[in-house]
């Protein structure tokens, strides 16, 4: 490079795509990629190929196999990679949304500086700005000692059975990776870690019977109960332990079992029947110290006594996820907090994710992973979901500069940067 530094040289490329990656962040939140059930995925890809193959990048569109009953709603993960060699820093990001909770948030618009609309926060601005990025670095024509992955994937919202863990069981997730970052809205801080996940669905059984003639009936509301609380000692338990990871309030720290976050009994509108079936969720959020399969036969220990003591009940395993956690000292982390601190001026805060993420998929294969991308997590699956603008083209440059140091020796790094 001739007498621009690589950060100058990038900043300036950043800056001469705004317009162009504020219209591609509209586009793609005008793409109703509501999950459930997966609808418009086909064209939210066609846009992103399209937008790849303009910056002259290879791409592959994976079909995912149908494994569930969605066969009127296919998954299609995208693969992309710039520079050469086996060692790969990943941009991972999905496409993927939560439903929309007005009419107005497939519109996205723009207002004091902020861009609205279901997406703009979690993620699509974030995959706007992993796209830029290696754009600039293609453009600026970075010498990279390695390449960038580039890891698009469906369901993320669900559980990523059919987006990042499907690419994992065929073996397309991960070769080479000596890092991975992930544009979650961060709040400006970077997340290191985030926790498990055990989603359950009790549902427990009755005999229904006239309220009349209630002793001939099994009321499964009352028996639900036997088994709530038999939960709520569990959760004195688990509530007592706390992680070391760095996450506030203080309150934070502890270990998780929610009780009931939906529940359901009886037949509607029929009160005065006695309920033949009530059903409640079970949520298990897993600090990373904890181990996953102890925590999980915890639970199934507990149901399985209830069982003996002659509660009919079934239990459905709605969501699994591992937790994942890295020091905040690593290498991969430092050098992001380096670069977010060269353009933000403020070296950033390295916490864990209170919810569970994508990063549990580098995780167990010993890759480096942490998230930082523009956004609240507070806004983002909320009726008036936005992200600040310039947040989107500072996470541009951030993953560029990033990728820049990662993949290029350290005295060459030093010199430029």
């Amino acid at each position: 490079m001739q007498e621009k530094t690589v950060k100058n040289s990038i900043l300036d490329k950043i800056a001469s795509y705004r317009t162009e990656i504020l219209d591609f962040t509209k586009v793609l939140i005008g793409i109703p990629t509501e999950n459930p059930p997966g609808k418009s995925y086909k064209a939210c890809i066609d846009i992103i190929a399209k937008q790849l193959k303009e910056i002259g990048l290879d791409y592959s569109v994976i079909s995912v196999p149908e494994i569930t009953d969605r066969n009127q709603f296919p998954r299609y993960c995208l693969l992309s990679f710039h520079g050469k060699g086996k060692r790969t820093l990943y941009f991972h990001g999905h496409y993927d949304v939560v439903p929309a909770q007005n009419d107005t948030q497939s519109r996205p618009y723009v207002e004091d500086g902020k861009l609205y609309g279901r997406g703009s926060s979690d993620m699509k601005s974030g995959l706007a700005a992993m796209i830029f990025a290696i754009k600039a670095l293609k453009e600026c024509n970075v010498e990279l000692n390695g390449r960038i992955g580039l890891i698009i994937v469906p369901d993320e919202e669900t559980g990523g059975t059919l987006g990042s863990q499907y690419l994992v069981e065929t073996g397309l997730l991960g070769k080479g990776g000596i890092g991975m970052l992930m544009p979650e809205p961060t709040r400006g801080m970077i997340w290191n870690a985030h926790r498990g996940a055990i989603s359950l669905r009790i549902t427990v059984k009755g005999k229904p019977a006239h309220v009349g003639l209630h002793y001939q009936g099994v009321n499964a509301f009352e028996r639900m109960l036997v088994v709530a609380n038999a939960l709520l000692e569990l959760k004195t338990d688990i509530e007592s332990r706390k992680t070391d990871f760095k996450i506030e309030p203080e309150a934070a720290r502890r270990s998780i079992l929610l009780i009931g976050g939906t529940s359901e009994s009886g037949t509607g509108a029929n009160f005065n029947i006695v309920p033949a079936e009530c059903s409640f969720t079970v949520d298990r959020r897993l600090n990373p110290e904890e181990d996953f399969e102890t925590e999980k036969q915890r639970l199934f220990n507990l149901f399985d006594r209830l069982s003996r003591d002659g509660i009919d009940l079934e239990v459905e395993v709605l969501q699994e996820g591992r937790s994942a956690g890295f020091p905040e000292d690593h290498p991969v982390a430092k050098t992001l907090a380096k670069s977010v601190k060269m353009i933000t001026h403020k070296l950033p805060s390295i916490e864990m994710c209170p919810g569970l993420l994508e990063l549990r998929f580098y995780a167990q294969q010993g890759i480096p992973s942490f998230a930082y991308g523009p956004g609240l997590l507070s806004v983002s699956h909320g009726p008036s979901e936005f992200v600040n603008i310039k947040e989107i083209y500072n996470c541009a440059v951030i993953y560029a500069l990033t990728a820049a140091q990662l993949l290029t020796s350290q005295s060459k790094a030093s010199k430029t940067l």
